[in-house]
C-alpha cells in the first residue's frame, strides 16, 4: 500500500527569483567603532561612509543590483553626443510604457522636478498632492510655491490596515481647486506615496483625481518613480484589476494623467537616471532649452548612453510578476517579523520599504527631541543598520523656520532591489528585536547645526543626557 504524500505547506519560503553572480563583502564594524563614527558625523546617518555600514537601508534610490541583461545592454551603448541610438531605444520603451510621446531624459528625479517646476510654477502658486516627498517639497518651496498635502484620512494612521492609504482626499482636492482657482499650475500624485509609508494609490482614486483635474482645467502629473510597485498593489488589492498584468495597469494609470516625472533610480532598476514624459508638446520646447542649459543635449540629458541602455532594460524587467511578488513579499516578511516582536510598523506594509512607528515605540521622547532620528541613530550604533528618518527632522520645519511636529515619526528601512537575501533579513530582524527590549533607555537629540532647506541631509545633532 502506497503511503499518501504529505500535503504541501500552505505558505512557502520567499525565494529570490534570480541567481547571484557577483558578490561584495559586507563591512563589519564593532559597536565602539560605530560610536566613534557617529560622533565624527554629528549623528547624521547621511554623513556615514558606506564602508562603515553593514546593512544599508538609507534609500532604495540608485542602490539596485542590475541584471546581466542590463550590464550586457550597456556594452552596446552609442555614446554619440547628439542623436544616439541608445536614446531612441530608451525613448521607445518610455513611449510604450506610458503612452506619452514626448520624453526628456534627466540625470535623476530632482533634476526633473527642478526643470518642470521652474517652468510651470511661480511664487504664490499652490501645488496639491497626496504627500510631497522631501526634494519635491523643497524644489517647490524654494520657488515660493506652497506644497500642500491632501492625503486621505486613512493615510495618517499607521495602525490602520487599509489597502490604499496613499489615496488623495478627492472632496478636499475639489474644494482646494475651487478655492485657489488660477493659482494651481498642476496637481501631483506620488505613486507609491513615499512620505506616507510607501502606500499605494488605487486605480479608482486616480480616476477620480483625473476627473477633478479635467473639470477644473488643471493638468494632472504623476510622480511615478515607483509606478510598477503601485501597479502590483492595484493588481492584488483592487478586484477589478486582478486579471490585468502590471504592464496593462501601469499603462492605464499613465493614461489618466497628462505627464509624469520619474526618478528611474527606483523602479527603473538603475543606479542613475530620470525623465519627464508628457502627452502635450506645449511645454517641451522650453523644457529642452532649459535641459541644454543645465543637464545636456536632449538626447542624453546628463546621462551616459550606457545608463540609457540599462534603463531601457530595467523599465521592462521591473514589470515582471515574479519580481514584483518577490519585492512585496520581502517588505511584508520584515514588517510581519517586526510586528511579532512588538515593534510597531506602518500597516499594511508598503512596496519598497518598512516604516517603523518611532512615536509608538518611543513614547517617552517628544517630537522636538526627534524620536525617529534617535531610533535611526541607535539602529546604526547597535546593529550597523543605516535607515532614514521621516519625521520632524525631515518635515518639522516650515519655510519661515518655525517648528511644527511632523504628522508621523517614522524610520524607513528602504530595501535595495535584488541586493540582500532572506538570511540577511532574518539577522536584521533579530537585531531590531534586541533593540526593542531596551527601548526605554533611548534618549532624544537636539540639532546643533542645520541648513535652510533639506536639513536632514546635512544637519548635525548632539544626544541629550
Amino acid at each position: 500500500m502506497t503511503t499518501p504524500a504529505a500535503p504541501l505547506p500552505r505558505k512557502r519560503s520567499i525565494i529570490e527569483p534570480f541567481k547571484i553572480k557577483v558578490v561584495e563583502p559586507l563591512p563589519l564594524r564593532t559597536v565602539a567603532e560605530r560610536e566613534r563614527v557617529l560622533e565624527d558625523v554629528g549623528y547624521n546617518l547621511f554623513a556615514v561612509r558606506a564602508a562603515d555600514v553593514t546593512f544599508d537601508f538609507l534609500t532604495d534610490s540608485g542602490t539596485t543590483a542590475m541584471s546581466a541583461a542590463q550590464w550586457g545592454a550597456m556594452m552596446t551603448a552609442d555614446e554619440s553626443y547628439a542623436g544616439s541610438r541608445s536614446f531612441y531605444r530608451f525613448e521607445e520603451v518610455v513611449q510604450r510604457l506610458t503612452g506619452y510621446q514626448h520624453v526628456v531624459p534627466t540625470h535623476q528625479g530632482r533634476a526633473a522636478e527642478h526643470l518642470l517646476f521652474s517652468l510651470m510654477c511661480k511664487a504664490g502658486d499652490k501645488v496639491p498632492s497626496n504627500n510631497h516627498f522631501d526634494t519635491t517639497r523643497a524644489n517647490l518651496e524654494q520657488l515660493g510655491v506652497d506644497a500642500v498635502d491632501l492625503v486621505c484620512a486613512e493615510g495618517k494612521d499607521p495602525t490602520l490596515d487599509h489597502p490604499f492609504k496613499g489615496n488623495v482626499d478627492v472632496p478636499r482636492l475639489e474644494a482646494f481647486l475651487t478655492e485657489h482657482r488660477g493659482h494651481v499650475p498642476f496637481v501631483m500624485t506620488t505613486i507609491t506615496n513615499n512620505t506616507g509609508g510607501g502606500q499605494p494609490v488605487s486605480l479608482a482614486n486616480l480616476r477620480d483625481i483625473s476627473a477633478a483635474c479635467r473639470r477644473h482645467g488643471v493638468p494632472f502629473l504623476l510622480d511615478a518613480c515607483r509606478f510598477a510597485e503601485n501597479a502590483w498593489f492595484i493588481k492584488v488589492r483592487e478586484p477589478e484589476a486582478a486579471d490585468k498584468t502590471p504592464r496593462q495597469i501601469a499603462r492605464e494609470v499613465f493614461e489618466l494623467a497628462d505627464g509624469c516625472l520619474v526618478s528611474a533610480k527606483k523602479d527603473g532598476l538603475v543606479n542613475i537616471g530620470g525623465f519627464i514624459a508628457l502627452r502635450d508638446v506645449a511645454w517641451v520646447p522650453l523644457l529642452r532649452s532649459r535641459l541644454i542649459l543645465t543637464e545636456g543635449f536632449p538626447t542624453y540629458g546628463g546621462l551616459a548612453a550606457r545608463d540609457l541602455e540599462a534603463l531601457a532594460v530595467g523599465l521592462d524587467e521591473v514589470l515582471e510578476e515574479t519580481y514584483l511578488a518577490y519585492r512585496e513579499g520581502v517588505t511584508r516578511y520584515i514588517a510581519d517579523g517586526l510586528t511579532r516582536v512588538g515593534v510597531p510598523t506602518m500597516r499594511p506594509p508598503g512596496g519598497h520599504a518598512v516604516y517603523i512607528d518611532a512615536r509608538a515605540l518611543l513614547p517617552h521622547i517628544p517630537a522636538e527631541q526627534f524620536p525617529a532620528q534617535a531610533l535611526a541613530v541607535e539602529l546604526y550604533r547597535a546593529e550597523g543598520i543605516r535607515s532614514c528618518e521621516i519625521g520632524s527632522v525631515m518635515f518639522g520645519k516650515r519655510p519661515d523656520g518655525s517648528f511644527v511636529p511632523s504628522a508621523m515619526e517614522l524610520v524607513r528601512l528602504a530595501i535595495p532591489r535584488r541586493v540582500y537575501t532572506q538570511a540577511h533579513m532574518d539577522y536584521v530582524l533579530e537585531g531590531i528585536a534586541e533593540l526593542a527590549h531596551r527601548r526605554a533607555t533611548l534618549r532624544g537629540l537636539r540639532i546643533v547645526q542645520e541648513p535652510a532647506f533639506l536639513r536632514h541631509f546635512t544637519a548635525r545633532f548632539a544626544p541629550l543626557a
